[in-house]
């Protein structure tokens, strides 16, 4: 994810980690709370939970970005 594109997701913290949770439900309050703001952090949590590859998480993350 470019710099452009990471610091918007920072920006936009809160209402993007109720969209997380809804997209990856196996995501828990403290997953979001450990990320909190740090993408890579947000995409590592995901990738343990799920087996999503970090490429195919961060494109999911970019489309939730771009929606809001």
């Amino acid at each position: 994810m470019d710099e452009a594109t990471s610091m918007k997701w920072e920006g936009r913290w809160d209402q993007l980690k109720g969209k997380a949770r809804q997209m990856w439900g196996d995501l828990t309050d403290d997953d979001l709370d450990v990320a909190e703001g740090n993408l890579e952090e947000l995409v590592g949590k995901i990738k343990e939970r799920t087996g999503e590859t970090s490429e195919a998480i961060r494109d999911r993350l970019r489309q939730l970005s771009d929606a809001s």
